[in-house]
């Protein structure tokens, strides 16, 4: 069981393969349930994981939309104070006959207690007038919400407060407030600037929120808060200050997209979440939603899935160890009964035919212990029949062999015969029909009338009988003749057959091109151009094209003639169109079994596609000859 007889090559034990399919079985059901198991636990971490940043995510927002609101209220407490310092702007105004440039607008300043600063703003969005000279010019048709709002102010009659932002240029917190003017030309605008403690008052902490953020998501590495305009608003003690003309680019195209947006960083292994919480009011002119940065780490969940995917692969490992433990003695037990089978057999093999099969307990074994048996008793019966027949064998071989001989000889010497009757025929009739050929002319030259008609066809019945006589003796030529194609100058041979036809009005523009053909090549076109020639008449146009496409040539012969309506069939044996013109039906033949003799094919078209009547169109290609 170990290595066949005179085979050359070791054999692997039963027990062997046996134990291999065991293993090859179980290590992929084990591979199997490890990958599914994983797979199922790598998901259910990725959703706990997306479920708490979500949460994380929802909770800023309500944090944030918690503090604007308690932010709100500080506001309203000013708006008061603010409506009053109106009056004495209105005032000096009026007293400038609703002129901005003639205000003392410093006075007013300081009637004011030197706390606000005053702006005039025209209908073109333009701060045209103020105490406080960083803005003025400022142009607000910048921000198109903002100056959509402050023309509705201007057109309006009442008063609007505003919620205290911070500065575009230099960050410092104030509390805005609008009136129309009262001719609707300008906005007059204050600007209150926060004290020490109403800053401290307004400026949320956010250390809290981010502390309990961090706690509740691992994940998290970072918080910002930005303004409208790209700024951080939340800086907290453990930063360090910003400058507050930073920008951050994507947090303010978040704002004005109004959408959120993430970006990865897969090298680093970390990604970001813009979100935008909406604060805005219809009431105020100001926007003061806030964009929240969150920075998540993905190391995190990476350990956690390394660790799961390192004990699955080590589970599977022991699992795999296990199973081929088991494997070796499983298979051992069960190849034991037919270790002494084998056994039996192969002292049978070496020509003990009367030796006998122990009989196994189990009863698989035991038929096949006593099916064994009766093989063996049947083989020699067999071996005996086999001597028998024999003897009988030989003689049937010996006399089929004799005549195999005898046949072969007999349709070798009938095909030698044929072949001599077929030589004799051919050189016979041509002579005959050259001959007649030659007193027909005489005829036909000699006589008038109607009998010079009769001649003329019988002249014609006579070439139409040497023209088969040529296509049969070409035909027999093509069949005899299997050398292998050589190199062929088509150029040449195109030229010579055109030449043949001297009368006919060929036209062929070609170039030198090698294929690989036979000197049976000239029949193709002689055939071709023949049959253009005989069923065209004295007036009918061929045109030859020759055509490189990569490795093979394409050779197109056309003719004015008739044409061929029905195709189907003319380059079969004896094919041939119908009517009054149609051949013998062995040159398109002759065509056809020439070119794939050589490597390539055959096909008929009409000249013009659909009108068959303005000719035939015949494209056949041939097997270009390689560069030498």
């Amino acid at each position: 069981m170990t290595a066949a007889a005179g085979s050359g090559r070791r054999l692997r034990r039963f027990g062997t393969h046996l134990m291999l399919v065991m293993i090859l079985i179980t290590l992929p059901v084990i591979g199997l349930i490890s990958f599914l198991d994983y797979q199922e636990v790598e998901q259910r971490l990725i959703a706990e994981e997306t479920l708490l940043r979500e949460q994380t995510e929802k909770s800023v927002v309500e944090m944030i939309t918690l503090v604007d609101a308690g932010l709100n209220l500080f506001d309203e407490t000013l708006d008061h104070r603010m409506e009053e310092g109106f009056g004495p702007v209105l005032a000096e105004y009026e007293r400038a006959k609703r002129d901005p440039g003639k205000m003392d607008l410093s006075r007013v300043r300081k009637e004011l207690g030197g706390e606000m600063d005053i702006y005039i703003i025209n209908a073109s969005g333009v701060i045209e007038e103020t105490t406080y000279p960083p803005d003025l010019g400022l142009d607000f048709r910048g921000i198109p919400y903002f100056y959509d709002r402050l023309t509705e102010i201007r057109l309006g009659d009442a008063f609007v407060a505003d919620r205290v932002v911070a500065e575009p240029a230099s960050g410092v917190l104030r509390k805005y407030a609008y009136m129309p003017s009262p001719d609707h030309r300008y906005v007059l605008e204050l600007g209150l600037v926060c004290s020490a403690a109403e800053v401290d008052r307004f400026d949320p902490k956010y250390q809290t929120l981010k502390e309990d953020l961090m706690r509740l998501n691992p994940a998290l590495e970072g918080i910002r808060i930005y303004d409208g305009y790209g700024r951080v608003v939340n800086m907290t003690e453990s930063e360090s200050p910003a400058d507050p003309a930073a920008i951050n680019p994507v947090a303010r195209a978040v704002f004005e997209e109004k959408q959120d947006r993430t970006l990865t960083d897969a090298a680093a292994g970390r990604f970001t979440r813009y979100i935008l919480v909406d604060l805005s009011a219809p009431d105020t002119p100001s926007d003061t939603s806030r964009v929240v940065e969150l920075t998540y780490s993905t190391a995190p969940l990476d350990a956690r899935l390394s660790g799961i995917r390192f004990s699955h692969i080590i589970l599977a490992v022991f699992a795999s160890l296990a199973a081929c433990c088991i494997a070796v003695p499983v298979s051992r037990q069960v190849t034991r009964p037919i270790r002494k089978i084998v056994e039996d057999v192969e002292i049978i093999a070496r020509g003990d035919l009367d030796h006998r099969i122990r009989v196994s307990p189990e009863t698989e074994l035991t038929r096949l212990s006593e099916s064994i048996g009766t093989m063996v008793d049947s083989l020699k019966e067999n071996i005996e029949r086999l001597r028998a027949s024999e003897a009988t064998s030989r003689q049937y071989g010996t006399h089929l062999e004799d005549l195999v001989r005898e046949r072969t000889a007999a349709l070798e010497a009938s095909n030698q015969t044929a072949t001599l009757y077929l030589d004799i025929m051919v050189h016979d009739i041509n002579n005959a029909n050259t001959i007649a050929i030659g007193y027909t002319q005489v005829l036909v030259e000699m006589l008038e009338g109607e009998r010079r008609e009769t001649a003329r066809r019988m002249l014609s019945r006579l070439e139409r009988s040497a023209e088969i006589i040529t296509r049969v003796a070409a035909l027999r030529r093509a069949r005899e003749t299997r050398a292998a194609p050589v190199r062929v100058d088509l150029d040449r041979v195109i030229r010579a057959e055109a030449a043949d036809h001297p009368a006919a009005r060929i036209r062929y523009e070609g170039r030198p091109v090698t294929v690989l053909a036979d000197d049976l090549l000239s029949e193709v076109f002689a055939n071709l151009i023949g049959n253009a020639v005989k069923f065209g008449g004295p007036d009918v146009e061929i045109t030859i094209r020759v055509e490189e496409h990569g490795e093979e040539v394409v050779v197109s012969v056309e003719d004015t003639g008739p044409g061929i309506p029905d195709k189907s069939g003319v380059f079969r044996r004896f094919g041939k169109g119908k009517g009054s013109l149609a051949g013998a039906g062995l040159g398109l033949y002759i065509c056809r079994m020439l070119i794939e003799r050589y490597g390539g094919s055959i096909r008929v078209d009409d000249r013009v596609e659909g009108r068959p009547e303005e000719g035939v169109a015949i494209h056949f290609s041939l097997p270009k000859a390689p560069e030498e």
